[in-house]
């Protein structure tokens, strides 16, 4: 089997009341598919758990329109790290989420109308003349809204779903070999140093960066990938800094709240080890190939990057599409480069809901 990185498929972030975060989610990014809502116990994160299996809610779910999915998560044990302090442009970890978007102008009046959304600067370019805007959610998440044209399926949401992420690091070439090595995100879409006018808005984003938008130069392949479209990972290495870059999750377990992972689409979970083995950056965690999440099924693992931020890799073997009526996609015996028709994706509308309780 050849090792296929199919695409992002999702951003973690962890919140303290997952229904009420879901249910503002459905409503500021149109993430209403829902693929699994799993109520159970972490039992194979210790590392990242404070060495004890964890209670958690964690909810996954896209947008048909296009683009990765959300996993929000919440611990359900009452015992929740906030973070100590703002995170600030520079800061070694995920800073903002990234998300797609074919309208910017209309979903900059969504944003501003949304309650508990915070607009933050106005609508400015890219350094690769991309038009963008910042906002962040009612818990102090980021988020970069981009315009990026592709659709899946048209549905008049007013943004698609996650492009990539904005994530610190502290030596730039090193990530950048990470990256692509790893994940083949190995074309680099602009490569600038300086200060930035459009980073202007963020807290820390007067800082002088060295900023690095990277993402894959193959197409896109495998049995997703129809949904996620191209995505992007930004870097950001401060090289003069208002103050000092800190680690964003030090001293906090997985699921506090904030970005916890960015997570990969991918075949074959051998091939990813022995790449990462060579990168010297061996599994931290194995989920194994029995792990389930409410009717999902999969293969999970995890890697830092060189600065401990976490990577997921996710092999799925099952998605439901209509699971009262046993109807699911089975993905495990299928080519791994080969993408699934668009009516079977299509068919995951009928997994679309309102809200959750």
């Amino acid at each position: 089997m050849e090792t296929v990185i199919c695409g992002i498929q999702q951003i973690g972030v962890g919140v303290c009341d997952v229904v009420e975060a879901y249910n503002w989610y459905i409503k500021a990014f149109g993430c209403d598919v829902m693929i699994a809502d799993a109520d159970g116990v972490a039992e194979r994160m210790l590392p990242y758990t404070g060495g004890k299996p964890r209670r958690r809610r964690a909810i996954l779910a896209v947008n048909l329109q296009g683009g990765a999915g959300f996993e929000v998560w919440q611990p359900m044990d009452g015992n929740i790290h906030k973070p100590a302090a703002e995170a600030r442009l520079g800061d070694y970890g995920t800073f903002a989420g990234r998300v797609k978007c074919a309208d910017l102008d209309a979903a900059y009046a969504h944003f501003q109308a949304l309650k508990g959304a915070k607009l933050l600067g106005n609508i400015s370019l890219s350094p690769c003349g991309q038009k963008h805007f910042f906002m962040s959610d009612p818990y102090g998440n980021i988020y970069d809204i981009v315009e990026d044209g592709y659709r899946f399926v048209e549905l008049g949401l007013p943004t698609g779903g996650v492009d990539g992420e904005m994530i610190g690091v502290s030596d730039m070439d090193r990530s950048l070999r990470f990256y692509a090595e790893l994940v083949g995100f190995d074309k680099v879409i602009y490569d600038e140093t300086g200060t930035f006018g459009d980073l202007a808005p963020l807290p820390g984003g007067n800082g002088r960066f060295r900023r690095v938008r990277i993402a894959p130069s193959g197409p896109s392949e495998g049995p997703l990938s129809d949904i996620y479209g191209q995505g992007s990972i930004e870097l950001f290495q401060a090289i003069e800094p208002e103050q000092a870059p800190v680690k964003l999750y030090e001293g906090r377990w997985w699921g506090d709240p904030g970005f916890i992972q960015l997570c990969f689409d991918i075949k074959n979970m051998k091939g990813i080890r022995e790449r990462a083995l060579a990168l010297g950056h061996d599994f931290v965690c194995d989920g194994g190939e029995d792990f389930k999440m409410d009717a999902a099924d999969g293969h999970f693992t995890y890697v830092e990057d060189p600065d401990g931020t976490l990577i997921e890799f996710v092999e799925t073997f099952k998605i439901p599409v209509l699971p009262k009526l046993g109807i699911y996609l089975n993905l495990k015996k299928r080519d791994e480069r080969r993408k699934l028709p668009r009516f079977l994706l299509k068919a995951l509308r009928f997994m679309r809901i309102a809200s959750i309780k």
